[in-house]
Formats: structure tokens, C-alpha cells, sequence
């Protein structure tokens, strides 16, 4: 049997990509890989009798201490060459205490108010958030992991927009609201016709209470309405 016919022997990981908004930028959760300065995604090799949706649970657990945060599988990442570096394979190989070869990963995606308290676990392991305008150069494929969650997350604004309020406070402003929009999609939005676009989705409700204690000029605050969102998706 040629040597490109030949039935590979795999590791199985996960890694998170876990978002959160800090009212300018999106932000992603980063550790530093153990023993050395680099940094990575949260991940792990899944245990023998784990499925990929528990170690997924596991892996978030372990880093944050937080038990309830919807996770969702969007990508596996298998290229043959994921774990060639040297380096990577080294520390894998140290950090596991096995062999690895081939490494193949499936790749969990999370949303989350970035003022969740990391738990004293996180805080051990260096975790901490980190603009994606400014990723640092990741080990394996991390960065290239974290560019196509960005990208799911566009396609999530535009099939399952609720999912963008995980990312807000309960209550928000319109210019807050925009600046996310900006965050996700790396580009500016036109005020005006914003708030004109806004304005139209029933389930972005105004509220009559405005900001308190700011040195300009009070912005009304909105919520996101479940009952109207799901009306809504009900009729169309």
C-alpha cells in the first residue's frame, strides 16, 4: 500500500473559540500554553470514553469554572500538517505523555458576556481576553480556527441574530449595538441609516430609560424581546 493510501492513526481534540464583547471590540479567550510564552485557545485531547460535545463542556469548565454556556460545533480542522511544528509536537507529546501524530480537532464556539468572573482555575492558567484585532501568532492552526469562528459569527448575524444579544448587556444602547456591528463585520456602519435599520426589527425594543451620569448627551437604552424574536420567526 502506497504511502498516501495508508489508514491514519489519529488524536481527537477540541478547542473553543469563546467570544465576548467589551463595548468596542470583540474579544476572544486565550491561555498561554503550559510551560512556555505562547498563547493558544482553550483545548484538550478528548478522553477515552468522551463524547466531543462533553469534552467541549470539560474543557470550558476547566477554564472558566462556568458549567452553562451554550456551546456549538462548527468546524472540524483535520489537514494533515496541523501538527508538524516540532515545537507543537514536543509539547504535546511532553503535556499528554503519549505519541502524537496526527491530530485532528473539532472546534466549539461560544458567545458569552465578557464580565463573567473567570474562576481562580482560569486565573492559573494565564486565561484572559484578548482583542482579535491584535491575535498573537498561536501554535497548531489557532489563528486560522479563530478567523473562521469570526466568520461563522457573521453568518450566525445574518441566520440567527439573537445569538448576537449573548454579547450585550440586558439593557444597551443604540451606539453600543452598532459598535458590535462593527466589531463583527471590521467595518463602519453609517449612524443614520443604522438606527433607520434598527428602528424597523420589532424585536429591538426601546426602552423609555436613558443612560444616567454620562457627560454627554443621554442615549435611550434597548432589550432584546424573545417573545417578539420568535414570533417573528414563527411567521416567516
Amino acid at each position: 500500500m502506497e504511502p498516501s493510501q495508508e489508514y491514519m492513526y489519529a488524536h481527537v481534540s477540541i478547542d473553543c473559540a469563546i467570544f465576548g464583547f467589551d463595548g468596542n471590540e470583540l474579544n476572544i479567550l486565550l491561555i498561554e500554553k503550559e510551560g512556555t510564552a505562547a498563547q493558544k485557545l482553550p483545548g484538550s485531547l478528548i478522553y477515552q470514553m468522551e463524547d466531543t460535545d462533553s469534552a467541549a463542556g470539560r474543557v470550558l469548565c476547566e477554564l472558566t469554572g462556568i458549567r452553562k454556556m451554550s456551546l456549538r460545533q462548527f468546524r472540524c480542522f483535520s489537514s494533515p500538517d496541523r501538527a508538524m511544528d516540532p515545537d507543537d509536537v514536543a509539547w504535546l507529546e511532553k503535556t499528554y505523555g503519549r505519541p502524537v501524530g496526527r491530530l485532528i480537532t473539532i472546534a466549539y464556539l461560544s458567545l458569552c458576556r465578557i464580565n463573567r468572573t473567570l474562576s481562580a482555575a482560569a486565573r492559573r492558567k494565564a486565561a484572559h481576553w484578548c482583542p482579535v484585532s491584535d491575535l498573537p501568532a498561536m501554535p497548531f492552526d489557532h489563528n486560522r480556527i479563530a478567523e473562521e469562528a469570526l466568520c461563522e459569527i457573521r453568518q450566525w448575524t445574518e441566520s440567527e441574530p439573537a445569538m448576537l444579544f449573548e454579547l450585550l448587556p440586558v439593557k444597551f444602547t443604540m451606539a453600543e449595538l452598532r459598535a458590535l456591528y462593527e466589531a463583527i463585520y471590521l467595518r463602519r456602519f453609517d449612524i443614520r441609516n443604522f438606527c433607520k435599520k434598527i428602528a424597523r426589527i420589532p424585536y429591538i425594543v426601546r426602552l423609555d430609560e436613558k443612560q444616567t451620569d454620562v457627560a454627554h448627551r443621554a442615549a435611550h437604552y434597548y432589550k432584546f424581546d424573545r417573545i417578539a424574536y420568535n414570533q417573528l420567526r414563527q411567521s416567516m
